[in-house]
């Protein structure tokens, strides 16, 4: 199941939904419970709901508009120099465990919402993610029972103001400014993915590719991550985990290539759709 947050002209509230494939195309089914609301009984729940629907009531998928379809995450946990070819490129120490940051709230967006270069940065930067959503609240979790925690999938930009990130010795505030985090365009639920660790991964710029890997090379694989992050920390339902970014950020090209008010950034990974970000001026 492909979940997803989206608003139509006659109902321009965001509500939760689900796409689903019909002859005639994607349509967009209405289903209930919160966003943050991912137990495998709520999702039997709204296979359930939209077993039941007459489909040719439904909006098209054209017909509406997608929104961040995870709008109250608990937490936003990101990991750091986590992709293998990545930390080759950055000449950096492969690390012995994961490192992590957080991105605050302020920071969400949707797969095609315009994102604005704030003042505060000459060096905003673009990081093809995949993220990873937990579906029931995990403590203290092994390996080997990592995904039963997990309630699906999303494609993810850590977008970066470099200038603010290396000025300082802590991360977040560089990670952290408004509209640098968009996920979408849906949560592809578990069993849509059936093998998470082997998923092309790409990043364009105006169409240019800058990105293009595969999730093969997490040094830390997903049932690692949940492992380390739930000692200690009580993972949530609804809590997203980006897990790291593949070679060719901006910042380590040469001459560097950072993003400008007018650059269309495009995230895409295998199984999980695009997103697809403006960069705009702030207003004058």
């Amino acid at each position: 199941m492909k979940l997803v947050s989206f608003s139509a002209k006659k109902n321009p509230r965001p509500q939760r939904g689900a796409l689903i494939e019909t002859a005639s195309g994607q349509k967009v089914a209405p289903v209930s419970g919160g966003y943050n609301d991912l137990s495998d009984a709520q999702l039997e729940q709204m296979l359930s709901e939209i077993n039941a629907l007459d489909v040719t009531t439904l909006p098209d998928l054209d017909e509406v508009t997608l929104h961040n379809p995870l709008p109250t995450p608990g937490k936003i946990i990101c990991i750091g120099l986590n992709f293998m070819d990545h930390v080759l490129e950055v000449k950096a120490q492969v690390p012995t465990e994961p490192v992590i940051f957080s991105k605050w709230h302020n920071t969400l967006s949707g797969p095609t919402e315009e994102i604005v270069v704030d003042k505060a940065t000459q060096r905003v930067d673009y990081e093809a993610e995949l993220a990873f959503v937990i579906g029931k609240t995990a403590y203290q979790v092994k390996e080997e029972n990592a995904f039963e925690y997990i309630a699906g999938y999303l494609c993810a930009n850590d977008v970066s103001a470099r200038d603010l990130q290396f000025s300082q010795s802590q991360w977040v505030r560089g990670k952290s400014l408004n509209g640098f985090c968009p996920l979408g365009p849906y949560i592809a639920t578990r069993d849509e993915i059936s093998d998470p660790h082997n998923l092309r991964i790409q990043c364009r710029v105006n169409g240019q590719t800058r990105q293009d890997s595969n999730t093969a090379q997490l040094i830390f694989k997903i049932p690692a991550l949940v492992a380390f992050l739930s000692d200690g920390i009580t993972l949530e339902p609804g809590d997203v985990v980006l897990t790291g970014t593949p070679p060719g950020v901006g910042f380590t090209l040469n001459p560097p290539c950072y993003l400008q008010p007018g650059d269309v950034c495009e995230v895409e990974i295998e199984g999980l759709g695009m997103l697809r970000n403006l960069f705009v001026a702030p207003e004058a």
